[in-house]
């Protein structure tokens, strides 16, 4: 028997920018039978709507099939012309009732009536699910492509650099890195593990254009045993979860981006992306967050 398989993406699938970091299951599924609220709130636009509107011509479909099971149950309905008894469920499901045809017997209105049950619930329905995907709440947060790792205050620094992409400013942003490792005990077992990465400022009570989160590579950092090279050749993966509150929405967003060994970038830095503008205001160029260039720092090349 085949074991069903799912691809789960961490972080925003929908985002431009480099591929987000993607892990295969076996025995998940993505979606599921039991809960369709999750399964039309997490698939992409498109489908959401090819799935409403193939929901609404099944379900078209069905009744057209009932109200030809009975001929003559539907007055003005050309004989062998199924497209008749098909748009007139169409507009009894919808609720609309033209008036050129309508039900002719008793079994024809039972159907109708029970059809025009389910036309109501599938608009309140799809109301309610077109309300909440547009309704929710998204951080808009632009990330650097690359980490770097530069000194800063004579120490080995890890950074990571992201921007508002909103223009009004989030409050109480809160920061999380992590970092997936994998390790073998004493015994021979193999263990991938999760460890917290301590940052300089993980927390900013204004956020307002951009944040650098630096992580000092020291004794205590668990990545303090690994090289530059050692990093990049590794497997390891980062985690960067990010909330914060919304004044104009007057919610917490979220968002959480993934990282692989291979987007650090040892002995560079980031590009510089705010500047004063002729009127002595303060401008940040969102473009430029993920430029970077080379540490002319001594310490960096070592």
């Amino acid at each position: 028997m085949r074991e069903p398989k799912s691809q789960r993406v961490v972080g925003d699938p929908n985002r431009s920018g480099p591929e987000p970091f993607e892990m295969r299951t076996i025995g998940a599924r993505r979606f599921h039978a039991s809960d369709p609220y999750h399964a039309a709130l997490t698939v992409r636009w498109p489908m959401f709507l090819v799935l409403i509107a193939g929901a609404y011509l099944v379900t078209a479909s069905v009744f057209a099939g009932l109200y030809g099971l009975e001929p003559g149950s539907v007055a003005n309905v050309r004989p062998s012309h199924w497209e008749d008894l098909f748009f007139f469920s169409i507009e009894t499901l919808a609720t609309v009732g033209y008036g050129d045809m309508h039900p002719a017997t008793t079994y024809g209105h039972q159907i109708a009536a029970v059809e025009i049950l389910v036309g109501v619930a599938f608009t309140a329905i799809l109301t309610g699910l077109i309300f909440v995907r547009f309704s929710r709440p998204r951080a808009m947060v632009v990330y650097a492509d690359n980490l770097v790792i530069t000194p800063y205050n004579g120490c080995r620094t890890l950074m990571l650099r992201i921007g508002n992409g909103r223009t009004n400013i989030l409050s109480d942003a809160q920061v999380r890195l992590s970092v997936l490792m994998r390790e073998v005990s004493h015994e021979g077992q193999v263990f991938r593990r999760v460890y917290e990465l301590g940052l300089l400022r993980a927390h900013n009570p204004l956020f307002a254009l951009n944040m650098t989160l630096m992580h000092p590579i020291n004794a205590q950092s668990p990545l303090g045993h690994l090289s530059d090279q050692d990093l990049v050749e590794s497997d390891i993966r980062f985690f960067l979860s990010f909330q914060a509150r919304d004044p104009a929405l007057g919610a917490m967003v979220h968002d959480l981006r993934a990282y692989a060994a291979d987007k650090i970038k040892p002995g560079y830095r980031y590009v510089d992306m705010v500047t004063v503008d002729d009127n002595g205001r303060t401008l940040g160029d969102l473009r430029r967050i993920s430029m970077v260039e080379l540490d002319s720092l001594p310490a960096a090349r070592a």
